[in-house]
């Protein structure tokens, strides 16, 4: 039977099935370009797609939390510390003006770029080779409304080290200290700027002492949970820059997964699915 016209719903479909096929053959040209260690992965966020190196280090939900943990403000001019793959910059660019990000290993810089121009987002993050341990050689103080870090959690002494140089500097504090991070944020900030972080909770003592000895005080708490009944192995903390001491709010823990395995509710919004 002959069709006599077609719908809006009809017309709607060759537009999503012709757009689906274009962005397919664009992500197949640019897989096609990858060299043989490196991925490209899905970060379920406006379409964003990033590029992983296998033998370097690799996000995971840590990142994913923390980028989601401060109330951005569509003006604000937020600084990654230690940036990796760009990430972070990457989940949270509909969100603020403007994403500076800061990267020691010069693979994962250089990975980083390539990830914010694959998603059109040169002209908003801004990704520089460098060490932030000489943050005051690179940028002016203060200048920025939000810090968020996601630094390595263990000193040297614990643990093992991995074999690849670039994780193991991920890991473990190879290359800067927990002090170190905590310098730069502050010399970043502005008076009453946020600097946010996700680390271990055994370090929380040492973090609350090292975020006053620079002028941050902790306002915002909130530990995270692998299921209902296991113990946190993760926490996200916010600071405010020149703000009083007290005041600081502990949050309901976030948990990740349900009893049976499944994510939580919280983790699903995250995600947006």
């Amino acid at each position: 039977m002959r069709r006599m016209g077609r719908t809006c719903s009809d017309v709607l479909e060759d537009i999503y099935m012709e757009n689906s096929e274009k962005n397919l053959r664009d992500w197949s040209e640019i897989i096609a370009g990858l060299s043989p260690d490196e991925r490209l992965d899905d970060l379920l966020c406006s379409g964003r797609r990033i590029i992983q190196n296998t033998k370097e280090f690799c996000f995971s939900l840590d990142a994913v939390l923390l980028a989601h943990y401060p109330r951005y403000k569509k003006h604000w001019r937020v600084f990654d510390l230690g940036t990796g793959t760009g990430v972070m910059p990457l989940l949270i660019a509909d969100e603020v003006r403007e994403i500076h990000a800061l990267e020691i290993n010069p693979v994962m810089a250089s990975l980083a770029k390539r990830n914010a121009e694959l998603n059109g987002l040169q002209d908003k993050i801004h990704v520089a080779e460098g060490d932030y341990r000489r943050i005051r050689e690179l940028y002016p103080p203060e200048s920025f409304d939000c810090v968020i870090a996601n630094p390595p959690y263990r000193p040297v002494n614990q643990g093992q080290l991995n074999s690849l140089d670039g994780v193991a500097r991920a890991r473990h504090e190879v290359t800067a200290t927990l002090q170190d991070v905590v310098k730069a944020a502050r010399y970043l900030l502005r008076f009453r700027g946020r600097f946010a972080m996700v680390h271990l909770p055994e370090r929380l003592g040492e973090i609350i002492v090292a975020m006053a000895e620079n002028q941050i005080q902790v306002k915002r708490l909130q530990l995270v949970q692998p299921k209902p009944d296991k113990p946190s192995n993760l926490m996200l903390i916010e600071g405010v820059a020149g703000a009083a001491p007290g005041g600081m709010k502990a949050e309901l823990p976030l948990i990740v997964h349900e009893a049976d395995g499944s994510y939580t509710r919280e983790i699903l919004d995250i995600y947006n699915m």
